[in-house]
């Protein structure tokens, strides 16, 4: 009898939520994007005859039930955590954590990248700098890896000879090494990209590097909203938020940004993406292809472009103190061949600011 009515208890228990989910998720409206991950989640996919016969119709199906799937986030993070915390594994996702810091390997080095990555920076000084008076510079920023992957004992890149073969591409630029100068402090734990507030010698070390020097004085402002880095989501482990800063001063105050992709001016910090999905976007407000900060105050008439990714959206502000126009190129958004169209190249510095992390998967340089 007892045996019965466990039999009739597993039957009811299994029934009640494979057909209780299945309710669920027909009566649940669909959501529009992911905000642990920052992205847009799949909709219900057009059944046509077309789609059906080509598979399309089932394979976009699938990816819209495992996005809607109801409590999606939560068992996202119990699987997480099992794997993590109950069978020990080191990542999950790719995404692993160490010392409270999440990073996500980056490996293996990829040759064909790298050469990728020189050819399109090669494309650019031919084009716009072999004979003018132009004094050009390269550095790399280390993914979190550089200082996590052994304590970790992940696969991680040989970042020596990364430095190595992207010199070699680039035998144009003049390298200067910042990765002495960088702890795994001066980066988010949730998140891929470093703290402007720790960036100061750094930014310094550049400058005299390119003939310059920061003597500017700042200080620290808090933006008034928890700060979850896009490791958060992706790791689906609740890790705890963080405080995201950025630093103030009265030059800054006095610099004009220009967005080429609208023409309007705009803020150095832009506070209400700051409260966005992507707080990061707080500097230079994020992704943008051609922005051009102009400091009035400057006591020189040097200019700066910089060829740069995400990581120079927090740095840059600290160079507008040495030259009297910065402008960032993301050649990731614009194509290479139109920059004669905004910039005129000539005697200026320029440097090439680029992560691993991009370089390693330099298929988005245009």
């Amino acid at each position: 009898m007892r045996t019965k009515i466990k039999n009739y208890i597993t039957c009811f228990a299994t029934a009640f939520f494979l057909f209780g989910f299945l309710l669920w998720g027909i009566i649940a409206p669909d959501k529009d994007v992911s905000t642990s991950e920052r992205r847009p989640l799949a909709k219900m996919p057009t059944l046509t005859m077309e789609s059906v016969l080509d598979n399309k119709f089932m394979s976009d199906f699938e990816n819209y039930t495992l996005d809607q799937f109801p409590l999606r986030d939560n068992f996202r993070t119990l699987k997480a955590m099992v794997s993590f915390y109950v069978f020990r594994q080191k990542d999950n996702n790719q995404i692993y954590v160490n010392d409270g810091y999440a990073a996500k390997m980056e490996y293996p080095l990829n040759d064909s990248s790298i050469t990728y990555a020189g050819k399109r920076f090669g494309y650019l000084y031919d084009t716009y700098m072999a004979d003018k008076n132009i004094n050009v510079y390269l550095t790399i920023v280390p993914d979190k890896s550089y200082f996590l992957a052994d304590k970790n004992s992940c696969l991680s890149m040989d970042y020596e000879e990364f430095v190595r073969k992207m010199c070699a591409e680039t035998p144009f630029a003049e390298y200067i090494d910042i990765m002495p100068l960088l702890s795994i402090d001066d980066y988010y734990a949730t998140d891929t990209h470093w703290r402007q507030e720790k960036l100061l010698p750094v930014a310094g070390y550049l400058a005299e590097a390119m003939g310059g020097s920061l003597k500017e004085s700042y200080s620290t402002a808090q933006l008034d909203k928890p700060f979850y880095g896009v490791y958060y989501g992706q790791s689906a482990l609740p890790l705890p938020a963080e405080n995201l800063y950025y630093l103030e001063s009265p030059f800054l105050d006095a610099c004009v940004v220009k967005d080429f992709e609208t023409g309007d001016t705009m803020p150095v910090y832009d506070l209400e993406k700051g409260h966005g999905n992507d707080p990061y976007e707080l500097y230079l407000s994020g992704s943008k292809s051609l922005i051009e900060i102009t400091n009035p105050n400057a006591s020189t008439n040097k200019e700066l472009i910089l060829f740069r990714d995400s990581f120079g959206s927090s740095i840059a502000p600290l160079f507008a103190e040495n030259y009297a126009k910065v402008t960032l190129v993301d050649i990731r958004y614009i194509a290479p061949q139109i920059l004669g169209r905004f910039i005129e190249f000539d005697d200026q510095d320029v440097l090439f600011l680029y992560s691993t992390s991009v370089l390693n998967n330099s298929t988005t340089l245009k």
